[in-house]
C-alpha cells in the first residue's frame, strides 16, 4: 500500500509517516516508480507507534524499544531491561519539570489577569 492509504487506514498524517520513516521506526520497500511500499502489518505497527507517542515515550526510545516487543500490538517488552526503565523515568522527569514550568506560568498569569482586570 502507499503511504496516502496507510495514513489513511491509521488517522496519522503522511507528514507524520514520512518523520516515522525519517526516525526509523517504519520502514517501506521502494517500488520500481520510486513510490513507498508498505506491507499489510504496517497499520498495526503504526497504531503500536502512536500508542507509544500518546504514552509520552520520544521516538528515540521507541526506536530502541521495538526490536523487543513481541508483536504489533504490544507496548511493552515482556521484560523490560534496567535501561530502558531508567529512559522512560528520566522521560517521566523532564515532563514533571515542564509541567512545573508551565504552572508557574499560568499562574503569573493569572496574577496579571487579576491585577489587570482590578485596573479595568
Amino acid at each position: 500500500m502507499r503511504i496516502g492509504e496507510l495514513a489513511r487506514l491509521t488517522g496519522v498524517s503522511v507528514r507524520a509517516l514520512r518523520h516515522y520513516e525519517q526516525e526509523g521506526l517504519i520502514r517501506p520497500e521502494r517500488g520500481g516508480n520510486g513510490y513507498r511500499e508498505f506491507g499489510d502489518d504496517a497499520v498495526a505497527a503504526v497504531r503500536q507507534i502512536r500508542g507509544m507517542i500518546e504514552s509520552g515515550l520520544p521516538t528515540r526510545l521507541i526506536r530502541e524499544i521495538l526490536p523487543y516487543l513481541d508483536g504489533p500490538g504490544e507496548l511493552l517488552p515482556r521484560e523490560p531491561c534496567a535501561y530502558m526503565i531508567g529512559e522512560v523515568a528520566r522521560q517521566r522527569d523532564q515532563l514533571d519539570g515542564r509541567i512545573a514550568c508551565l504552572t508557574r506560568d499560568r499562574d503569573a498569569l493569572d496574577a496579571y489577569l487579576r491585577a489587570a482586570r482590578e485596573r479595568a
